[in-house]
């Protein structure tokens, strides 16, 4: 029997989760399928599993990292506590179903962008408030980089606005990290509306955004010199990582 395996979130069009998993088990003749889910609401998660008895795992991507987790029976220590979750292991035993959370972009991000760093980069500025944002805060946290939340209507003390972004911002933080779908595929003319001017070759823009492949975002980061990074080994990192949780 095949295994299955999917992605739930809104929309899904962008993603290349599918197609990743998909390559993988076909090189390694794996017996599985994986799937998208488009959810208008989260609350259609049980229909999910409900309807799909043989689904052993799930990937949660915008805008559910953090709504699911009031649906779930466990959550692992890194995920509960920063509150977002893009892995679920479905344990089944007989009739009773059991929904386990965890984080795996906090790894994923973590490897991707620590070949990067340089001794300069002490600060980062974390583009976005969303689920996405808190794994990469964790992430930059252990790496031992201390980290601002930039939004458009900043709510928590912790938090700052785009009009902040002056110069002696953009110069004491030289990590950019952009956690929004701003750019994102079909609408690939959005940019994050940060001071690019102020940007030096001593930034590090790094884009969770990986289709297309260089964003705005990117695009206006290395016409001022920076180091850019989109997202597509992150994804890659976080899915081999979910797939190590679904095999356990």
């Amino acid at each position: 029997m095949k295994r299955k395996f999917g992605l739930i979130g809104l929309p899904l069009s962008h993603s290349f989760s599918r197609k990743f998993f998909s390559e993988k088990f076909f090189k390694e003749r794996i017996d599985a399928e994986y799937f998208n889910f488009e959810l208008e609401n989260i609350s259609q998660l049980s229909h999910v599993i409900g309807s799909h008895p043989d689904l052993e795992g799930l990937n949660v991507t915008i805008p559910y990292k953090e709504q699911v987790i009031k649906f779930l029976d466990f959550t692992d220590e890194a995920a509960a506590q920063i509150q977002a979750v893009n892995t679920i292991r479905i344990n089944r035993t007989g009739h009773h179903v059991s929904l386990h959370g965890y984080n795996t972009d906090i790894q994923g991000f973590q490897e991707s962008i620590k070949p990067l760093l340089r001794n300069y980069h002490h600060k980062a500025l974390v583009l976005g408030t969303g689920g996405a944002s808190k794994g990469v805060v964790k992430a930059l946290t252990n790496l031992g980089i201390d980290s601002i939340l930039v939004s458009r209507n900043p709510e928590d003390k912790g938090e700052i606005s785009y009009s902040d972004l002056d110069e002696d911002v953009m110069t004491s933080y030289k990590i950019i990290i952009n956690t929004t779908p701003i750019g994102t595929y079909p609408n690939i003319e959005g940019c994050p509306a940060i001071p690019f001017e102020l940007i030096s070759n001593n930034h590090l823009l790094f884009d969770l955004v990986y289709n297309p492949e260089i964003t705005e975002f990117l695009k206006q980061g290395k016409q001022r010199g920076a180091m850019i990074k989109n997202g597509l080994e992150m994804l890659h990192l976080q899915a081999l990582a979910s797939w190590e949780i679904w095999n356990r």
